[in-house]
């Protein structure tokens, strides 16, 4: 029992960082990404071309994301969504700072992830969804 309250805790403690950070931000840069919301764009079981993915985000950083996301499919079909929720926040954090995506800008376009997902991993992003029981990438993310 001591893992999973080291990783509760490790979740939290990424969660206030990143929302303490995001409430940091006043009159910075605007984000780098388009004005609509990418998770309205249909979804194709086509390969991604790098066109379709957010600006400021490479095909290699989308491919590592979504390598990381079907790693942790079975952990998230195996506990529930409200136990599995903050190891999206956890991957999706670790990934965009070692990947040195501005997190303050993924804290305003949460929709960024989901349209990452979309461009390079439409069905990991479908099992993901389904697995943790949520409409949208973004709506699980807290502090983003």
């Amino acid at each position: 029992m001591i893992r999973p309250r080291r990783t509760l805790f490790a979740v939290a403690v990424a969660g206030a960082t990143i929302a303490a950070l995001a409430g940091c931000a006043s009159g910075g840069q605007p984000a780098p990404t388009g004005t609509g919301s990418a998770s309205s764009q249909p979804t194709t079981g086509a390969a991604a071309e790098p066109s379709t993915l957010p600006s400021g985000v490479t095909e290699t950083q989308a491919a590592e994301l979504c390598s990381q996301m079907e790693a942790q499919l079975q952990s998230w079909r195996t506990y529930t969504p409200s136990m599995s929720k903050p190891g999206l926040n956890l991957l999706v954090g670790e990934w965009a700072a070692r990947n040195g995506i501005d997190m303050l800008a993924l804290a305003r376009d949460r929709d960024r992830v989901d349209a990452i997902a979309s461009a390079q991993c439409p069905e990991v992003r479908s099992e993901a969804l389904e697995a943790l029981q949520i409409p949208t990438l973004a709506s699980a993310l807290v502090g983003f």
